[in-house]
């Protein structure tokens, strides 16, 4: 009976165009699941602040309108949950809604208080998964339904549900990934007595000429860490994952090897975390690179011939996706596609789109199949 429920309700979220009309309850049940599971995380958040929390959100949690914030998120749920049951004649949308804001009703609700809890000091960041899938989704999804540049493409289209599983594991798995990420800046950081008159310049530049800076050289060091995983067959294993998303939209951006994860953040956190540069700086540049990759991997229209050979737009690296052998190997820079002119890897055929995406070798579905995947690979 579960797996029956579980199947109609996929076949709700991808039910075609015609049942989605204004008026049928599916955008009514869309909402309602999208606010309950919200609350939800905001709830089990307040619950279980040790093993469910960020200490970084901290002040969103402690914030007067928080509690109030969920209570009406809450009840919009409930509501838009069976205003949704009421006009559709498959009910699974509405219900699963209706089942997440009950749950977190039943563990508190916003009146919910902290359970003790054993202090591990390890956390699952669920308060992060949902401000980040909230604040992301919400700014994108509605301009991809407005502005496609695929308009066939659906909002739940072929294989959403893997990259939302990869959106929540690298959100719930962001204490773990951040501590693997900075080992190589808190090693050099141990030893850094040459570092001191870079840092020393770095600090003292004017604030937005610190994040420019640092915007250049994260994607100087992403670059040739981009390339090599393009180059090297064994890393290309891990990277095969991130391109065989046969779609592209603000979620695909989300497929990608923990391993990749891990050593990407690494890497590109290195000049951040080691030159100097303001707390303040890295914050803005962290929540810019959460947005952005979003924005690249989205599914808008808009050629920007011009501006796309110095700044990164979505038809840059759609390209880089491209299943095209012209597309292959091809522009590996996040920010700045002067890097590729430079190093002779650029591609951008003017008002030109790739015909399709993915990798011309089998990698299979599924979460746990893709992570194993890089170590049972036969290159080829």
């Amino acid at each position: 009976m579960t797996r029956g429920f579980w199947a109609s309700l996929g076949k709700d979220l991808e039910a075609p165009l015609a049942a989605r009309r204004l008026g049928s309850g599916w955008f009514a049940g869309f909402f309602a699941l999208v606010l309950a599971l919200a609350g939800l995380c905001a709830v089990v958040a307040l619950r279980w602040p040790a093993a469910f929390s960020m200490p970084q959100l901290e002040v969103v949690r402690g914030w007067a309108g928080f509690r109030p914030l969920i209570h009406v998120v809450l009840l919009s749920a409930y509501a838009l949950a069976l205003l949704s049951v009421m006009l559709r004649a498959r009910k699974a949308l509405g219900a699963a809604a209706l089942g997440v804001a009950l749950a977190a009703s039943i563990l508190g609700g916003a009146g919910v208080q902290p359970h003790e809890t054993h202090d591990w000091g390890i956390f699952f960041g669920v308060d992060f998964f949902a401000v980040n899938m909230i604040a992301t989704g919400l700014m994108f999804a509605p301009l991809e339904r407005f502005a496609p540049h695929n308009r066939a493409q659906r909002l739940f289209r072929l294989e959403w549900r893997e990259d939302l599983f990869y959106y929540l594991v690298s959100s719930m798995l962001v204490q773990l990934t951040t501590f693997l990420a900075l080992a190589p800046s808190t090693l050099i950081n141990g030893h850094d007595g040459w570092l001191g008159g870079i840092r020393g310049a770095i600090g003292v530049l004017p604030w937005l000429v610190q994040f420019v800076l640092a915007m250049v050289l994260t994607d100087v060091a992403q670059y040739w860490f981009h390339r090599a995983f393009h180059r090297v067959p064994f890393l290309w294993g891990f990277h095969a994952v991130h391109h065989s998303a046969p779609s592209m939209d603000w979620l695909a951006g989300a497929r990608m090897h923990f391993v990749e994860i891990v050593l990407l953040r690494g890497v590109t956190s290195l000049p951040l975390l080691t030159l100097g540069f303001l707390p303040s700086v890295m914050q803005a540049y962290v929540g810019m690179v959460y947005v952005y990759s979003s924005l690249l991997h989205a599914n808008l229209r808009g050629n920007f011939d011009a501006i796309g050979a110095w700044i990164a737009v979505p038809r840059f690296h759609h390209w880089h996706h491209a299943i095209e052998a012209e597309g292959v190997d091809k522009n590996f820079a996040i920010h700045f596609p002067w890097l590729d002119r430079l190093f002779g890897t650029f591609y951008f055929p003017k008002g030109a789109w790739p015909k399709g995406y993915g990798v011309p070798e089998a990698v299979p579905h599924g979460y746990v199949a893709q992570m194993r995947y890089p170590f049972v690979r036969k290159p080829g």
